[in-house]
């Protein structure tokens, strides 16, 4: 019988031990979540600075205008790495909380039971005494167990006091982490703000080139809806990229020689290196997919995939001219930069667009907006056609 009533208690220990691993693995990764979210805000917030010096150091409008633009796209994602922080924070307090309540718990209990029965004991021999002779000596030993016991329970009840003083202390933290989150959140909204009083601004300055740039834009949906899938679309872009290279690197009209006959022979042309560019992720969140890892549906991915906050601010990863903006397929509004010597960098699965078509951007220039819950942006870079891994480009920027 002994043995059956032993078990609820193991039971429960081996319980309360797999909740307790389980809450450890919890503030692990959410303390990991915390140290990537500050790392993210430092960095966005130094982004922003250098941005900011660049505009100030800027002689023309459109670098002026195009580095403003930049630092407030940084400002938003240091907004939006300081909610994930305070998110992460609320939850590893939420985690500490819950332990703090079992151990609270696991205190209270033995107290409980230990104090009814001192009252129980304290109670019954005023009672004996009327109908027991020598009741009088039980008491006598109660009174002595009384003080002796004492000692232990205000022990125990200090480890409770201690656990009630740590409650309080963990909501205190979760008032200041709302705090920063209430914080985070109306920062955000000012510099979406900001941004969106930029883009009005820009686009206002540049209605004199709307006519150009509206065919050009009239052509890069043509070759979207000729396009039999995105592969078809990159390269026919990259072909045009390249033409368009070669044309630039072209020598300019030579005068007429004095004496005809004796022209010198033109300059060979020497091919310049194809650097990869300076690179960053384009948007804040968790790598979910690397290139060349294999779907569910059997499709091997050629960039990276990174799931985002819902209305993350996207970037660009480097610079260079908007080759295509808008909708494809079914992948959202995607967007492709030309950086020039064979570069693109195709984006997609984005909803809401910041750039069109021919316009020149900086690393660091918002492109745009990702979707509602959970949003995920693939981004894929690649050199004369062919996919390139991101993740050795990425201290470069």
């Amino acid at each position: 019988m002994a043995m059956y009533r032993a078990l609820p208690a193991v039971a429960l220990a081996i319980a309360l031990l797999a909740a307790g691993a389980a809450i450890a693995q919890s503030l692990s990764d959410e303390k990991q979540a915390l140290i990537a979210a500050k790392r993210d805000a430092t960095a966005a917030n130094a982004r922003s600075a250098q941005y900011e010096a660049e505009s100030a150091r800027a002689t023309e409008a459109a670098g002026k205008a195009r580095a403003q633009a930049a630092a407030v796209a940084a400002r938003i994602q240091a907004a939006e790495a300081d909610i994930a922080a305070a998110e992460a924070r609320i939850r590893i307090i939420e985690a500490l909380r819950v332990r703090q309540r079992a151990n609270l718990a696991a205190h209270q209990g033995p107290i409980v039971r230990l104090i009814a029965a001192l009252q129980t004991m304290a109670r019954r021999p005023p009672a004996l005494a009327l109908v027991q002779p020598g009741s009088m000596s039980d008491i006598a030993h109660v009174r002595a167990l009384l003080r002796t016991t004492l000692p232990v329970v205000t022990e125990r009840t200090q480890e409770l006091r201690a656990e009630v003083e740590r409650g309080r202390q963990l909501r205190v933290q979760a008032d200041e982490a709302m705090a920063l989150l209430k914080q985070g959140q109306e920062r955000l909204q000012t510099e979406r703000a900001g941004l969106v009083r930029l883009e009005a601004e820009q686009r206002q300055r540049s209605q004199n080139f709307t006519d150009s740039a509206m065919m050009e834009s009239d052509r890069a949906i043509a070759l979207g809806e000729k396009a039999r899938d995105i592969v078809d679309l990159m390269r026919v872009l990259n072909d045009q990229a390249s033409v368009r290279d070669r044309l630039i690197s072209l020598p300019g009209p030579m005068l007429r020689p004095a004496v005809p006959g004796q022209a010198p022979p033109p300059p060979d042309r020497v091919p310049t290196p194809a650097l990869p560019p300076n690179y960053r992720l384009p948007v804040l969140g968790q790598i979910v997919t690397g290139l060349g890892e294999v779907s569910d549906a059997g499709v091997r991915a050629r960039g990276l995939t990174i799931r985002a906050r819902g209305d993350a601010q996207v970037i660009a990863p480097a610079g260079g001219r908007i080759v295509f903006a808008g909708p494809f397929r079914s992948y959202g509004d995607i967007v492709i930069i030309d950086h020039g010597r064979g570069w693109t960098t195709l984006l997609t699965s984005l909803t809401t667009l910041s750039v069109s078509v021919g316009d020149q951007v900086t690393q660091g220039s918002p492109l745009g907006r990702t979707g509602g819950a959970r949003p995920t942006v693939t981004i894929e870079l690649r050199h004369a056609g062919l996919p390139v891994d991101i993740t050795p480009l990425l201290g470069n920027g």
